[in-house]
């Protein structure tokens, strides 16, 4: 019997999705989002090859190439998803998917192994999930044979926002084509020549090659960044199940995609490079037309989240987060609402909305980069109201999970729980607080809540003081390695 062909999906899980803004943030980006279906578009990456395995194929651990900051975000949805073993390597900064992919097949080949790397983004929905499971199967044996494969994702339009492959019409033993030419994003009329020719495809950003070959590759067109990655892996700390690459050497990586680094200089060279057909349904959602295409429709055209109420309205996308949204006469247009912030865009600026996150970025707006409810490795915290020198946050502890040792400079801290058991230790008192009994905790004063009950800890904290932001922070123990 022939040996299985190895395969290691590689998840890449660092972008930040600015253009699905109000509803993706810097804090909590799309990738962790639930845009359709009942799982996060990261879940739905890692479920779409965990059942890759079968006779000729044996599925080996997962890497999740992510931000050091959203470690415990993308941890804690993998521990949501039954038979998954991850191994999250953690970048100290974004230097986009050459060098991401670059220490993954570091990671991959360290003990002499040689696997078959699934490669994909975080950020992207597959409607037709057997199809796409088919076509994955044909790629990884086109692949183990040496040749790097790509994804040609089947046009249904004329597409000006998408790069495009084109390539001949011979096909192999396994669907293959041979890759002639990648094309950059085209103006309206050339992409509508493309759709017509036939040979032209839309790059998913779907790779399926070995590991050796990605290094190769990456030493003959980018030395430099193979070069500092191998560097800033090799000085790598370990701390299970986070692999962090050194923070010094791969911050001062060049910032390159795996399309421009490599993808796009293989075809006329010595590195093999094919692709295959795939129409499954696939999306990148790269903005809220995208969302909208995707969705589930009522009779006017209309796809709806939430709780909304429309009248004379059609070809709209109405996201409500919080509260009612209702729309009369209205047509094609984007309606998202969070707790903090409304967006309202005609569908056809969709792809505007990074000129209005530009416009945060330069007013220092905190909607920009955070929601108003916050995620952190303990739990999360929302702010329900605030106003000069006094803020209002509701706090959930997660069971057996805690806040660090800390104390703050200039508020001080009122602590009232409303569901759970709390163990506090407010300067050298250590109290247990179970439901309505409360605490304060003054300006200066060493504190630290915990949960240590099996169930969630919920609290309501009111803040007063003269500056009550949260860079107020001096942590002297905390079980999550935070600064």
């Amino acid at each position: 019997m022939s040996q299985k062909i190895q395969v290691q999906p590689v998840i890449l899980c660092g972008g930040t999705g600015t253009r699905l803004w109000p509803l993706s943030r810097v804090s909590f980006p799309k990738q962790f989002l639930v845009l359709s279906g009942a799982t996060s578009l990261f879940q739905q990456a890692v479920e779409r090859v965990n059942g890759l395995a079968n006779s000729e194929i044996a599925l080996i651990e997962t890497f999740v190439v992510t931000n050091e900051e959203y470690r415990f975000l993308a941890l804690d949805q993998l521990r949501e998803i039954n038979g998954v073993s991850a191994t999250l390597m953690l970048e100290p900064v974004g230097r986009n998917t050459a060098p991401a992919l670059t220490i993954a097949a570091l990671q991959a080949t360290c003990n002499g192994a040689d696997p078959v790397l699934v490669v994909m983004p975080a950020d992207q929905t597959i409607q037709e999930f057997k199809k796409f499971k088919e076509v994955l199967r044909r790629a990884i044996s086109v692949a183990a044979t040496g040749s790097i494969v790509v994804m040609g994702i089947t046009p249904s339009r004329p597409e000006t926002g998408y790069g495009y492959i084109r390539h001949n019409d011979v096909v192999g033993l396994f669907g293959e084509h041979a890759v002639i030419q990648f094309i950059e994003k085209p103006n309206l009329e050339m992409a509508q020549q493309y759709l017509a020719d036939g040979n032209y495809s839309w790059n998913g950003g779907i790779f399926v090659l070995k590991a050796s070959i990605w290094l190769k590759a990456i030493k003959k067109f980018r030395v430099d960044i193979a070069e500092d990655a191998t560097k800033a892996w090799n000085d790598k700390k370990t701390d299970a199940p986070f692999v962090r690459p050194n923070k010094e050497i791969y911050t001062a990586i060049s910032s390159e995609s795996i399309d421009y680094a490599v993808i796009e200089n293989c075809p006329g060279s010595d590195i093999s490079i094919k692709m295959l057909s795939l129409d499954a349904g696939w999306s990148d959602l790269g903005a809220w037309d995208a969302v909208w295409q995707i969705g589930k429709g009522d009779a006017n055209g209309n796809v709806t989240s939430g709780d909304t109420l429309l009248v004379d309205t059609a070809n709209s996308y109405i996201y409500a987060s919080t509260r009612l949204v209702s729309a009369i006469g209205l047509d094609n247009v984007v309606i998202v609402e969070t707790s903090d912030a409304v967006l309202v865009a005609d569908k056809t600026q969709a792809q505007g909305i990074k000129k209005i996150v530009h416009e945060l970025h330069l007013q220092k707006r905190y909607e920009k980069d955070f929601h108003r409810k916050v995620h952190r490795p303990w739990g999360w915290y929302d702010t329900i109201e605030e106003g000069e020198r006094f803020k209002v946050k509701r706090i959930q502890v997660n069971p057996g999970a805690s806040i660090s040792l800390q104390m703050h400079h200039h508020r001080a801290e009122h602590w009232i729980v409303v569901r759970g058991i709390a163990e506090v230790t407010n300067g050298n008192q250590f109290l247990t607080l179970r439901e309505n009994q409360s605490t304060y905790i003054p300006q200066g004063q060493t504190h630290r809540l915990s949960n240590p009950g099996k169930s969630p800890l919920e609290i309501i904290e009111i803040q007063s003081g003269s500056y009550l932001g949260d860079d107020d922070i001096v942590r002297f123990e905390d079980n999550y390695k935070r600064v």
